[in-house]
C-alpha cells in the first residue's frame, strides 16, 4: 500500500548533494499526500541554500500548518506529524552538515568497514512547534565512507525493539568493499521482516572527494582595487582547466560578487 516514507537526493550549487529522508505518521493516501507536500517543499527550500537548521525548521512550521488546517476539517484523518533528517555534503571539504527532527540518526560506514551512529542532537518531530531551535551538526566524512539514512521501519517492528534493531543494522552495514546498490540489498536480506507492518526508505550515499586540483579558493581584501587581478586570477584557472569558453560569464559574476561584498 501507498505510506508517507520518502528519500531524496538533490542537487546544490558548488557540487555539494542535499539527502533527506522522511517520514510522516500513518499510511495510506492521506499519508502519501502530505509527504508529497512535505518533499515538494524540502527541493523548494534547498533551492535557497538554507542550512539544515533552518530548513527543518521551515518544515516544522508547515506541518504546524497543515495540522492546524486539517484540525479545523470534518472527517480528516488525523494530524500530519512527521520526522526527517536533512544533510548537505561538500565534495571539496568532506564536510557534512546534518539536523534530524524525530528522526533515527544516520549510520556512517567507514573505508575500513567499521560502523558508527553518528550523534547529531535530536529534536521532536515535525509540526510540535518546540520552543528548542534546530540544530546542526558538522562532521568530515573519509573518502569512500557510506552515509546511511532510514526510516525507523527499517529497525523496528512489534517483534522487535529499536535497540536490537540498530545493533542489527550496524552488523549488516559491517565490511568494506561494498557499493551502495551491494549494501542496501544486504541491509534489506537481513532487516526486512516477511511481512512489514510499516513502510520502509533507506539511502546509502558513498561519499568522494574532488581533486584539489580542481577546486580554487581565493582571500579577497576588501579593497575594490583587487577586483581586476582576480578576474584575471579566475580567467586564468579556468584556462587551465580547459573552460576558456565559462571565463566571461564567470568574470562578470566574480566582479558582481566580489563588489557586492565589498561594499
Amino acid at each position: 500500500g501507498v505510506g508517507g516514507d520518502w528519500f531524496d537526493v538533490i542537487p546544490l550549487p558548488g557540487a555539494r548533494v542535499a539527502l533527506v529522508v522522511g517520514d510522516v505518521v500513518g499510511h495510506g493516501l492521506h499519508a502519501a499526500a502530505t509527504m508529497g507536500r512535505l518533499r515538494t517543499a524540502v527541493h523548494n527550500f534547498s533551492a535557497l541554500d538554507l542550512p539544515p537548521d533552518e530548513l527543518l525548521g521551515h518544515l516544522d512550521e508547515l506541518v504546524a500548518r497543515i495540522d492546524s488546517d486539517e484540525n479545523g476539517e470534518r472527517d480528516h484523518e488525523g494530524v500530519a506529524g512527521a520526522t526527517c533528517l536533512y544533510a548537505v555534503y561538500d565534495p571539496a571539504s568532506g564536510k557534512c552538515c546534518l539536523s534530524r527532527s524525530g528522526h533515527p540518526e544516520p549510520a556512517l560506514v567507514h573505508p575500513d568497514g567499521t560502523v558508527e551512529y553518528l550523534p547529531v542532537p535530536g529534536s521532536p518531530p515535525l509540526g510540535l512547534g518546540g520552543a528548542e531551535p534546530f540544530e546542526t551538526t558538522e562532521v568530515s566524512l573519509p573518502e569512500g565512507s557510506r552515509l546511511v539514512f532510514y526510516t525507523d521501519g527499517l529497525v523496528e517492528d512489534r517483534e522487535r525493539g529499536i535497540d536490537t534493531g540498530l545493533e542489527a543494522l550496524r552488523h549488516a552495514l559491517a565490511g568494506a568493499r561494498r557499493s551502495p546498490e551491494e549494501t542496501c540489498q544486504d541491509v534489506l536480506d537481513a532487516l526486512l521482516p516477511a511481512r512489514s507492518s510499516d513502510d520502509i526508505a533507506l539511502l546509502v550515499a558513498r561519499t568522494r572527494l574532488l581533486d584539489p586540483s580542481r577546486v580554487a579558493e581565493w582571500d579577497v581584501p576588501g579593497d575594490p582595487a583587487v577586483v581586476a587581478g582576480l578576474r584575471a586570477d579566475v580567467t586564468g584557472r579556468l584556462r587551465s582547466w580547459g573552460l576558456e569558453e565559462l571565463a566571461f560569464t564567470t568574470e562578470l559574476i566574480v566582479s558582481e560578487l566580489v563588489t557586492n561584498a565589498i561594499r
